[in-house]
């Protein structure tokens, strides 16, 4: 009986000292470097948005925040990264849409999209806006279906991987539209973009934030964009409702992540500062003036929408048939 009691303190005792290291550790964070994982090549909107994000919290927080660009594999490169971290919040990453998508397109991901992460806060969402060339014969949504039907299999498409907002919309179009188009995949949207620029292939669904330059430069022309309503950013540019796609509706999501298992207090000090982070006037004014809309919320809220994205495309990968690549 004694023995048992002995026991009983001694794992009494263990659990109490836990407790305390992982308060201590909560109260602590952070006192070293933050390292935000971004899943994609630089220049593209998901290494602008984390670039101005980053910064912020590197001020309220007073360590820095060190971006990691990790691309590759429509991000299954970054974000298997991001499952393999320590789960004490130094290690984070801004998600993107394919991260709800890519378990429908790629088998066997070396890790879970469901289990193996912390949502941590639903950061905004950008509409995308279709794109060709300025030079281009193609002058609307019209041209595009008249072209592909002429010449079935032989259009193409760029993105910035499988299952982002750009293969997504590209995927839809076909079919919605009953055409035959053929996917070009890149490391990231940034490459991607600069391919359409430069005539190496005749059209992309890219965000607004990063093509929108590009239009106002000459470089681009755009054809419509992907929200259920007119951008005020490009108030002549029809939607692809307009253009003749009834129910044609995608934006490109972003949310910061964590890996599996990490203290409550420690996700909720991060959330608390990148919400605070995305109600900056400055970052608004920055990133909204390029087509940032600002969500927040809570990282219950995170998880919510995270799990609604990949029912929802699961139903629309069902009926349509898309494929990964």
């Amino acid at each position: 009986m004694l023995d048992r009691f002995v026991r009983c303190i001694r794992l009494l005792s263990c659990v109490a000292v836990l407790a305390a290291s992982v308060g201590a550790n909560a109260q602590d964070f952070p006192n070293r470097p933050i390292h935000l994982i971004v899943p994609v090549p630089p220049g593209g909107g998901v290494d602008l948005l984390s670039r101005a994000i980053g910064q912020k919290i590197s001020t309220s927080m007073g360590v820095p925040v060190v971006i990691e660009n990790k691309p590759g594999a429509s991000a299954v490169v970054g974000t298997e990264a991001l499952a393999r971290s320590a789960p004490d919040g130094y290690t984070i990453m801004m998600g993107y849409s394919a991260h709800a998508t890519n378990p429908l397109f790629t088998p066997n991901l070396p890790y879970d999209t469901q289990k193996d992460f912390t949502p941590i806060v639903f950061v905004g969402y950008i509409p995308l806006i279709l794109v060709t060339p300025a030079d281009s014969g193609i002058r609307s949504v019209t041209d595009i279906i008249r072209e592909a039907k002429a010449k079935p299999g032989q259009m193409q498409y760029a993105s910035g991987g499988a299952g982002a907002g750009a293969h997504l919309s590209g995927e839809l179009l076909k079919y919605l539209a009953n055409i035959d188009l053929v996917h070009v995949p890149y490391k990231g949207n940034a490459p991607a973009l600069n391919d359409v620029i430069g005539g190496h292939v005749p059209m992309m669904f890219d965000t607004i934030t990063t093509a929108l330059p590009h239009v106002k430069s000459g470089k681009l022309r755009a054809l419509a964009v992907t929200s259920t309503r007119r951008s005020p950013l490009a108030p002549d540019v029809p939607t692809m409702i307009e253009a003749g796609l009834p129910n044609f509706e995608i934006s490109a999501w972003y949310m910061v992540l964590g890996p599996k298992g990490m203290p409550s207090g420690v996700v909720q000090r991060l959330n608390s500062e990148i919400n605070k982070a995305v109600q900056d006037p400055e970052i608004r004014a920055q990133l909204g003036s390029q087509g940032v809309d600002f969500v927040g919320g809570t990282p219950q809220d995170a998880t919510a929408f995270l799990n609604s994205e990949i029912e929802r495309w699961a139903k629309v990968v069902k009926a349509t048939g898309m494929k990964g690549n």
